[in-house]
């Protein structure tokens, strides 16, 4: 695999991950509810994800998605409902203006475990995300050269973008929420909570190219 092939991919995974979407959102709603530090737990199981979805492309499970309507039906429900229940959660949140200095200790580990399952489950249950790289990933793999050592390559690569794009959304939402008043932390909650609903309802309408 070439260096510019790499590049090539790093780029067009960049503009894909700075989209704003479900772990990217979540990115932003941790910085702001429980700081930088704690919202990396959220930035592991989202990166966790993605060589979950990578490595089970390589395994060909995107291609039993594209194919089978059933399998594909229970994966995107699933998504779409536990996005959804995110959303909903948010929009109940009656906002939080809580450094990360003043959180109870004893909620550190929970809160944590919580945030990294969140991120990990909204990422892996997304069938988008398999029909994405099952069309994506083949365009920068080279047949003729073993390729699970390309698929590592692309993962870790891809991986590593996610993270310091997430970082980036966190750190804004860690920064942002020190400058509002509780109505303002209430708002951004609701905003990323609608903003989760309205993904969770297209991915609900989300339909195979095949159909």
């Amino acid at each position: 695999m070439s260096e510019v092939t790499i590049l090539a991919f790093a780029l067009v995974a960049f503009i894909g991950i700075a989209t704003p979407g479900p772990t990217v959102l979540l990115a932003l709603t941790n910085g702001s509810r429980f700081g930088v530090k704690r919202a990396t737990a959220g930035m592991i199981g989202a990166i966790l994800s993605d060589f979950v979805l990578i490595g089970a492309v390589a395994l060909g499970l995107g291609a039993l998605l594209a194919a089978s309507e059933f399998w594909f039906s229970v994966v995107k429900w699933l998504g779409a409902a536990y996005l959804a229940y995110l959303g909903v959660m948010l929009l109940r949140s009656r906002g939080t203006l809580e450094l990360p200095s003043q959180a109870p200790q004893g909620a550190d580990s929970g809160a944590t475990r919580s945030i990294f399952t969140k991120s990990f489950l909204v990422a892996v249950t997304n069938p988008k995300g398999y029909l994405f790289f099952s069309a994506f990933l083949p365009q920068f793999i080279d047949p003729a050269l073993p390729q699970a050592p390309q698929y590592a390559m692309l993962a870790i690569v891809f991986a590593s973008i996610d993270f310091v794009v997430m970082f980036g959304y966190a750190l804004l939402g860690s920064q942002a929420v020190r400058f509002m008043r509780r109505s303002g932390a209430i708002w951004l909650d609701r905003i990323c909570g609608g903003a989760l609903l309205a993904l969770a309802g297209s991915l609900a309408l989300y339909r195979r190219a095949a159909n």
